[in-house]
C-alpha cells in the first residue's frame, strides 16, 4: 500500500531546497572569486531551519505509521535511516577534505540531520515538552555562538573551536531545538498520521506539481547540486580546485 503524502509538506521542503541551492551557489562563486552575488546569499538559516523543522514533523507522520510495532524495530529503522543520511554525511566530508581541505566539512546538514533523526525518535511521545526544550536549545545555541573554544571534541553540539571555518556546520545547539518544534507541530497538526486541520487544495496546479517533485527528491537534489556546479564551472574554464 502506497502511503500517503501531504502535499503541502512536500511543496514547502521543495521550496527550502531551491532556497539552499540558491545560497550554494551564489557562496561557491563568491568563495571562488567569480561573482559576488550578495542576494542570493542571504537567509541561508531560514532554508536550513524549515528543512530541520520538517524533518521533526515528519518523524511524527512516520512513526504513526509504524508505531503498533515491536519497540526494536521502531528503533531500527529509525537507527537505520538516521545512519544512512549520517553516511552521506561523511561521503561529504571526504569530498570536501579532498578539494577544500581548507574549510571541510565536519558537522554539516546532512551529518546533522541522521543525527536528529536518531534522537528524535526518543523525543515522539512527549507533547509540549517538546516545544519548550526546542526553544531553550536554540537559545542556549544562539549563546554559545558567542564564544571559542581551545578543543574541538565538542564541536558536533555547538562548542565552536577557535580558528575553525568550514562551509557547512549545523551542531546540535541550536538546530536540534528546530527538529523538536517540528515534532510539537507534527503531534499537533498531523496527529496519528491525519491532517487535523483545513486547508484548500493546490496540489494540482503545475507550479505546486513542480516544487511537491523537489520537495520529494531534496536529498538527491541536494548530494548532485554541488557536483553540477563544479562541472558545469569547468567546461566553462574556470579553475575550481
Amino acid at each position: 500500500m502506497k502511503k500517503k503524502r501531504f502535499w503541502e509538506i512536500d511543496l514547502l521542503r521543495g521550496l527550502a531546497i531551491i532556497k539552499m541551492i540558491i545560497f550554494n551557489y551564489s557562496f561557491a562563486l563568491f568563495y571562488l572569486g567569480i561573482y559576488n552575488f550578495k542576494e542570493g546569499m542571504m537567509f541561508p538559516g531560514a532554508a536550513a531551519a524549515v528543512f530541520i523543522f520538517l524533518v521533526g514533523l515528519c518523524l511524527t507522520i512516520s512513526y504513526s505509521r509504524i508505531k503498533r510495532r515491536k519497540q526494536i524495530e521502531i528503533y531500527k529503522k529509525f537507527f537505520s535511516r538516521g545512519l544512512k543520511i549520517f553516511g552521506y554525511g561523511i561521503l561529504i566530508t571526504i569530498v570536501t577534505l579532498l578539494t577544500f581541505p581548507e574549510a571541510f566539512i565536519v558537522f554539516g546538514i546532512l551529518h546533522f540531520i541522521g543525527v536528529s533523526i536518531i534522537l528524535g525518535q526518543f523525543f515522539l511521545k512527549f507533547k509540549k515538552l517538546n516545544l519548550f526544550l526546542g526553544i531553550l536549545f536554540i537559545i542556549l545555541g544562539f549563546y554559545l555562538q558567542n564564544f571559542r573554544f581551545d578543543f574541538s571534541w565538542l564541536l558536533w553540539l555547538g562548542f565552536i573551536p577557535k580558528n575553525f571555518y568550514t562551509f557547512d556546520y549545523f551542531p546540535i545547539l541550536p538546530w536540534f531545538g528546530f527538529t523538536l518544534i517540528g515534532i510539537f507541530f507534527g503531534n499537533w497538526l498531523y496527529k496519528d498520521g491525519k491532517r487535523r486541520f483545513n486547508i484548500r487544495d493546490f496540489s494540482n496546479s503545475s507550479i505546486v506539481k513542480f516544487l511537491t517533485f523537489l520537495g520529494r527528491k531534496s536529498l538527491i537534489i541536494y548530494l548532485i547540486h554541488q557536483p553540477i556546479l563544479v562541472i558545469f564551472l569547468l567546461v566553462l574554464g574556470f579553475k575550481v580546485f
